[in-house]
C-alpha cells in the first residue's frame, strides 16, 4: 500500500512563502504523475500543479508564475514551493500519485494551508 504524507502546512502571510513536502513510502519514479490538489471550503477540488516521471510539469493558471513544484528521486519527495500566495489559496493541500495513465490513485491524508494577515 503506497503512504503519500504531506507536510509543512500552516499559516502564512499574504506574499510570503511556504513549502509544502509530499513523502512517499516508494519511490516517486514508480508513478506516471505526482502532484499537488487543494481544496477549500464551498468548492470544487482543483489541481494545482503536477509532475510526470519524465520531469514535464503542469500548474493551473491560478497558480502558475507563483508555485513551483519539484521532486527529489533519492528522498522520494515531491514538493511544492509557494510564493506570493494570496487568501484565495487558503485550503487542504493534498498530495497524489497515478501509477499509470489509468490510474490507481493515491492520496495523502491532507495538510492545512492558511493564507492571512
Amino acid at each position: 500500500q503506497v503512504r503519500l504524507v504531506e507536510s509543512g502546512g500552516g499559516l502564512v502571510q499574504p506574499g510570503g512563502s511556504l513549502r509544502l513536502s509530499c513523502k512517499s513510502s516508494e519511490s516517486i519514479l514508480n508513478f506516471h504523475i505526482m502532484g499537488w490538489y487543494r481544496l477549500a471550503p464551498g468548492k470544487q477540488r482543483e489541481m494545482v500543479a503536477g509532475i510526470r516521471s519524465d520531469g514535464h510539469t503542469h500548474y493551473s493558471d491560478s497558480v502558475k508564475g507563483r508555485f513551483t513544484i519539484s521532486r527529489d528521486s533519492a528522498e522520494n519527495t515531491v514538493d511544492l514551493q509557494m510564493n506570493s500566495p494570496e487568501p484565495m489559496d487558503t485550503a487542504v493541500y493534498y498530495c497524489n500519485a497515478v501509477r499509470t495513465q489509468t490510474g490507481p490513485y493515491y492520496w495523502g491524508q491532507g495538510t492545512q494551508v492558511t493564507v492571512s494577515s
